[in-house]
């Protein structure tokens, strides 16, 4: 079980396990949470993995304790494994720290919760991440660790070690710079009239495009017209035709500069 939209390197994994992927649609009226009301009964029962990721990649949502619990109970009721990819786990916004699946009480009963240092620590070219949660479950990934990869390079582990026992002053930094961002594209955006929601978690900004536009048709306009780069919506799933995502890499004025360019276009 898939989120449409979504990180698209899931569905490698599936390809090679051979397996079926069924997609469950995450819709700005339920905040981009899944509704597991409208999933069929065959679709659970049939269905052995689930990944969800919060905060979210593309939509830039964020998950609740209550939605965590009700995953869990689904999750038992139809013994369904959940891997919740944490990637951006330290970075919420507005003072709020995004919860983790491992909060809820029997999560570990259920599933397990990925994390990366690649987001929180800017180390995205030395891949560091690990698992937490099911026993069975990290049994089955150091199998595949033992035969399909070798140890990272010794440096690499020792500076992953540091930086998650070290300060973490770097950390909120971090946090502070990606809001800080996030408020002056909102702020830009919403001046030229373009009717945006607030991230509410990761370095991305997940925008309605205007009327009359598909989301590529959209993306392909800013980049020939206002020389501004986004990546359309629906490359991450049939559910993200719609929308474009943002990145929040670089600095605040540069974001302005952006939001003035689409502005000339004059589509909103």
């Amino acid at each position: 079980m898939l989120p449409d939209p979504g990180y698209p390197d899931y569905m490698s994994g599936i390809a090679l396990a051979d397996a079926k992927p069924h997609f469950f649609p995450l819709l700005e009226k339920n905040h981009f949470l899944p509704d597991y009301d409208a999933i069929s009964d065959e679709a659970l029962n049939l269905s052995k993995l689930m990944f969800l990721n919060y905060p979210n990649n593309p939509t830039s949502a964020v998950a609740t304790r209550e939605f965590f619990d009700e995953t869990v109970n689904v999750a038992k009721k139809h013994n369904i494994c959940v891997v919740h990819d944490f990637a951006y786990g330290a970075i919420g916004f507005d003072g709020k720290k995004p919860t983790s699946f491992l909060e809820s009480e029997r999560a570990k009963d259920v599933g397990i919760e990925m994390y990366t240092l690649s987001k929180t620590y800017n180390m995205a070219g030395w891949r560091v991440g690990f698992a937490v949660g099911n026993p069975s479950v990290i049994d089955s990934l150091n199998l595949i660790q033992d035969h399909l990869y070798v140890s990272l390079f010794g440096a690499v582990q020792e500076a992953a070690a540091e930086a998650l026992l070290g300060n973490q002053s770097a950390v909120n930094e971090l946090v502070e710079t990606y809001e800080t961002r996030r408020n002056a594209l909102v702020r830009a955006a919403q001046s030229i009239g373009w009717d945006v929601t607030a991230p509410k978690g990761t370095f991305f900004a997940w925008f309605k495009v205007p009327d009359g536009y598909t989301s590529e048709e959209f993306a392909d306009l800013l980049l020939n017209e206002a020389h501004v780069v986004v990546a359309p919506g629906k490359g991450f799933g049939e559910t993200g035709e719609g929308y474009v995502r943002i990145g929040l890499l670089d600095e605040p004025e540069r974001l302005e500069e952006a939001m003035e360019r689409v502005g000339r276009l004059g589509v909103f």
